[in-house]
């Protein structure tokens, strides 16, 4: 028996559809761990520093901002659009207790980088007023 599939275009825009959440897109991220930190990688090409923000919120990360849509006079027809565009929002769960006051962000080639350093656990020396 031959399947016949109710949606033609689903195959082509089933991976697109799923970044998508109701009226924001989500970028790409890598999460990464090092000895001294949990790094998180956003694939943000195209936003400019002013429509991007970054916040920590308990052991959560947001990543929010706009990328704005290709403008241009000369456009008369769309063939194929496949970079998203408009408001968008990534929150990461943060596997670990971090130093929110140390925590660092910097964008390049596209690509913002947000360093969040683990808090110090373990034995610790505390001082005591005699």
């Amino acid at each position: 028996m031959t399947e016949i599939k109710q949606d033609p275009f689903a195959d082509l825009f089933g991976e697109f559809s799923e970044r998508l959440r109701g009226d924001r897109w989500q970028p790409d991220v890598d999460v990464y761990e090092t000895d001294e930190s949990i790094v998180v990688r956003a694939e943000i090409a195209g936003v400019r520093g002013h429509e991007l923000g970054v916040s920590v919120d308990g052991q959560v990360l947001r990543i929010h901002g706009v990328r704005p849509a290709p403008e241009g006079p000369d456009v008369t027809r769309l063939h194929q659009m496949e970079i998203a565009s408009g408001p968008f929002e990534r929150r990461v769960r943060i596997p670990m207790p971090i130093d929110k006051d140390r925590v660092s962000a910097s964008v390049g080639d596209g690509f913002l980088t947000v360093t969040l350093p683990k808090r110090k656990t373990g034995p610790r020396a505390v001082h005591v007023d005699v």
